[in-house]
């Protein structure tokens, strides 16, 4: 800090009043140093607009092909006749740029997103609504976990909601860009896709019935939070949709955890 005293004088147009800072720090300010700001994103991380820019650029049809890839190894679904009663939902691609904390572009993520207007109420989808973790109960936990010295880990879930099984008979469009020879035919999607009203109820029921075979119980004040106390070692979740944080008075339970979790899911 510097100790010289340095003045700044600010008029004020209304009263003419002119107010004088006295005060001994040097600022930016002060001294008449300013960064413009400059606006710059690279061609590479422009985000298409339709499925024709998509498939005319390389680097997004590449990321296309491997979210399409994905969801036939991950058996998403069964290519099939369309029943004469069945609602065919719609489905479109998503683009977006993922970016790291630092700014920097990650990769280029194409999504597959069920058209979820087309649903009908009772004939492919059902109760849709999916808990998620208190604001207060996270307060209190990440407080008492700071004041006892436990480890604090947070988990975060590729793809998570199409781990999800779906319960109802939902029939899909072919996905724009990947239909086969026969265009006639539809997708029985046998696990929950991202678009879809019952999707987070999906997802939530997946994890919650792992985590209680591994031996945690939900609380009854937050059934987001599950418990789990064995030989004086406690360990706590807490999931709100796909972000989960797992807190412990014991790391190498912890990472035990996480281990047995990734055998399931992919988490990062």
């Amino acid at each position: 800090m510097h100790t010289a005293s340095t003045t700044m004088s600010i008029q004020n147009e209304d009263t003419s009043q002119i107010i004088q800072n006295i005060h001994p720090m040097v600022t930016r300010a002060k001294s008449g140093i300013s960064k413009p700001k400059i606006y710059y994103i690279s061609a590479f991380e422009i985000e298409p607009t339709n499925l024709k820019e998509a498939l005319s650029n390389l680097i997004w049809y590449d990321a296309m092909k491997l979210e399409y890839n994905a969801l036939v190894l991950n058996n998403t679904w069964t290519l099939t006749d369309p029943l004469l009663c069945a609602t065919i939902v719609g489905c479109e691609w998503v683009f977006r740029n993922k970016y790291n904390v630092d700014g920097s572009l990650q990769r280029h993520k194409a999504r597959v997103v069920a058209k979820a207007f087309d649903q009908q109420p009772g004939f492919d989808f059902n109760e849709t609504f999916s808990s998620v973790i208190k604001p207060t109960t996270v307060r209190v936990i990440l407080s008492h976990a700071i004041t006892s010295g436990w480890f604090i880990y947070q988990i975060d879930n590729n793809n998570a909601f199409l781990h999800g099984h779906l319960e109802e008979n939902v029939f899909m469009q072919q996905p724009p860009g990947f239909v086969s020879f026969n265009p006639a035919q539809v997708y029985k999607l046998n696990k929950a896709i991202y678009g879809l009203k019952q999707v987070p109820r999906s997802w939530f029921q997946k994890l919650s019935s792992t985590i209680d075979n591994m031996g945690f119980s939900a609380t009854k004040s937050d059934p987001s939070l599950f418990t789990k106390i064995k030989n004086d070692i406690i360990v706590l979740i807490l999931i709100y949709v796909d972000d989960i944080i797992i807190i412990g008075s014991s790391s190498a339970a912890i990472a035990s955890i996480i281990s047995s979790l990734n055998k399931i899911f992919c988490f990062k």
